[in-house]
């Protein structure tokens, strides 16, 4: 122990055990990890309760998305807040130690109650999240989450290819069955898989199938099945962004709980190594 400290303190008064108090870690996690499912399942009550697949009704579904995101700052922030405080409050008061010191090793604890508590969350967050990212999609467009989830995309833009032609339009269609839209869909699949589109060749012959079995020309098959395919991409692009979006959110909020699990874990240790007077605390002075 360093020399000076020995001059200005008591040796029955220097504690020589200045280890990590994992016990107060985990116990600031803990309660960070279950405020913030707590705020997280309430805050997908009010965005459920906020949309509506009436046009006229409720927020849209861009300002939901950005409401999501500074809502899980919010709770971060809140959350980490409480655990850091609770892990530097727990810890056992040092004497001796230099105040720069005393502060630093309070956010540390802060920092380590955040990170404990990410990663004993993470798939329970990660899982609530996307629910409540995703349910303003499901509910504007009048299904529920599970129904949204259980949907092929691919088999819907494959029954959108075989509606049959108008009434009045040229040709005469043949019957539907499941197996020529599943060949699409397969086709589909592996096209996109491959290179996030139909070839030529697959577009022309997907094309003389819409033709053949919608009584649509072949011109009219020709476009539509372009048509589905820039909508094919237009989807695949949305959802890119909506990832895109979402990581930044999580990624913000989670840096943001950091800042404050260290903050509040300074200000815990404020209080651990306060005075009381009676109900009156006075702080330590930093």
């Amino acid at each position: 122990m360093d020399q000076g400290f020995r001059a200005t303190v008591p040796e029955s008064e220097v504690i020589t055990q200045f280890g990590v108090a994992w016990a107060a870690i985990a116990a600031g996690a803990v309660a960070a990890a279950a405020l913030t499912l707590v705020l997280v399942a309430f805050g997908a009550g009010l965005g459920l309760s906020a949309i509506s697949p009436w046009s006229d009704s409720g927020v849209s579904a861009s300002t939901f998305k950005v409401g999501t995101g500074i809502y899980l700052c919010v709770v971060a922030v809140m959350s980490s807040a409480v655990g850091g405080f609770l892990a530097a409050r727990l810890r056992i008061k040092v004497v001796g130690m230099p105040s720069n010191e005393v502060f630093f090793r309070d956010t540390a604890h802060g920092f380590l109650a955040w990170a404990f508590a990410t990663l004993i969350s993470a798939t329970a967050l990660v899982s609530t999240t996307s629910y409540l990212a995703n349910g303003a999609v499901a509910g504007l467009a009048g299904m529920s989450a599970q129904a949204g989830s259980a949907a092929d995309p691919v088999q819907l833009y494959a029954d959108k290819l075989f509606r049959h032609a108008a009434p009045g339009q040229a040709g005469t269609p043949q019957h539907n069955d499941a197996q020529v839209t599943a060949e699409v869909a397969r086709l589909w699949k592996a096209d996109f898989a491959a290179n996030a589109d139909l070839p030529s060749a697959d577009r022309t012959y997907v094309a003389q199938m819409v033709a053949a079995h919608t009584g649509l020309s072949q011109a009219d098959a020709q476009k539509r099945v372009d048509e589905i395919v820039a909508e094919a991409k237009s989807d695949a692009d949305q959802a890119r962004r909506a990832a895109a979006h979402l990581s930044f959110w999580v990624t913000a909020a989670l840096l943001f709980g950091a800042f404050a699990a260290s903050l509040a874990a300074a200000e815990g240790g404020v209080f651990r190594d306060g005075t009381w007077n009676g109900r009156i605390l006075t702080p330590r002075v930093i």
